[in-house]
């Protein structure tokens, strides 16, 4: 594990001192009091700061191990699902080994709860929960990247500069993830760098090249890299978008002015919008291991979109937005639900008339997608 110290996540042996350096943090403490008593900080932060404190301390008291953690956050985690989602479903997960390490590639939507949902996921059917890839963008704070660590996340270093060091961080992030599915733990990671904030689900086969990276000397083409890694895609839908509204704003400003720049804490409002923020239903379709003659990365990424655009779920909201498109399309399997689809609505109201465009766009990409195949 030498080689991957400054990528990998915790041990064991290092949570309780991690634990106790994140609850002196003053970053995190006022972070966590602006979510929890935003009221107070504005009045009398140093009070709001030592509140959370001391939450803090209580609420990690006794965790000792990573499942420790993961324990804790297992009911925060059920808790935000019942809060935010109408109804959380799965499906494909009976065609996989609990006992067996799987490489998921999923579409990306959501910082944090694409990986949130696939983990709950696996974890009530029994699974280990999977180690989860996150660049090193979102992780401009030291807190930050702590509690991603302590969370079974690693590091991806896309930041880096230079021919020879992007080489070797792509290297050791395939170095890592062969070593972590060679000691039976799966891997999550997205289709591609970046959410897809058009809802256009496309996997980056350079992504694939990076992770044939540490078999390259031992695989011929990527029908030998399936045969020796289980790799299986994952479809996340989601209802509501907690962020469409951001993403849409990004969106619209790129085209009219030819680049977006993000302030400097745009990526944690996004993270705390989209735990926090409603998304109707939501689902999971766990694909089968790919399997095939696949003779380069480009006819590897065409399957596993195939297979993630095919498992997405086509939800009222996604209807409604494809006709306000000038789509002609067929009603969703699934019944509308007025709180949702109310919601719905209300953000396409709300949204300027240049942004609107964009926002439905995020809907009804998925519906062009699956019409496609």
């Amino acid at each position: 594990m030498e080689d991957f110290e400054g990528i990998r996540p915790y041990l064991d042996h290092e949570v309780v001192g991690v634990l106790e350096s994140l609850v002196a943090n003053p970053e995190l403490r006022d972070a966590v009091a602006g979510l929890r008593l935003p009221g107070l900080k504005r009045l009398l932060p140093p009070l709001a700061r030592q509140i959370v404190g001391w939450e803090l301390k209580r609420r990690t008291r006794g965790l000792e191990t990573v499942r420790d953690v993961q324990l804790m956050l297992e009911g925060y985690v059920d808790a935000l699902v019942e809060q935010t989602t109408s109804e959380f479903s799965v499906r494909g997960l009976d065609r996989l080994e609990v006992d067996r390490a799987y490489l998921f590639i999923s579409n990306h939507r959501d910082i944090v709860m694409d990986s949130a949902f696939l983990n709950l996921a696996i974890h009530r059917a029994g699974h280990q929960t999977s180690r989860i890839a996150v660049g090193d963008n979102l992780l401009s704070r030291a807190f930050a990247t702590d509690l991603m660590r302590l969370n079974k996340s690693f590091v991806v270093e896309r930041s880096v500069k230079g021919t020879k060091a992007v080489y070797a961080a792509l290297h050791r992030t395939s170095s890592y993830i062969r070593c972590s599915l060679s000691e039976g733990h799966s891997v999550w990671i997205a289709q591609r760098e970046g959410r897809a904030k058009d809802g256009f689900d496309r996997t980056d086969p350079a992504l694939l090249k990076m992770l044939a990276l540490a078999w390259r000397k031992e695989i011929e083409h990527f029908g030998d890299m399936c045969q020796r890694i289980s790799i299986v895609p994952v479809s996340v839908s989601y209802e509501l978008d907690p962020c469409d509204r951001r993403k849409a704003h990004e969106l619209c400003v790129t085209q009219t002015r030819g680049g977006y720049e993000k302030t400097s804490d745009e990526d944690l409002m996004s993270i705390v919008d989209g735990i926090l923020g409603e998304k109707g239903r939501v689902h999971l379709t766990f694909g089968k291991p790919m399997q095939g003659s696949f003779q380069e990365a480009e006819d590897l990424a065409i399957a596993v979109d195939e297979c993630i655009i095919g498992g997405l779920e086509i939800f009222p909201t996604n209807v409604e937005a494809a006709r306000l498109c000038g789509l002609d399309v067929a009603n969703s399997q699934l019944e509308p639900l007025p709180g949702v689809m109310a919601s719905f609505r209300s953000r396409i109201e709300s949204t300027s008339e240049a942004e609107r465009r964009f926002l439905l766009e995020q809907y009804t990409n998925p519906i062009r997608n699956q019409l496609s195949l």
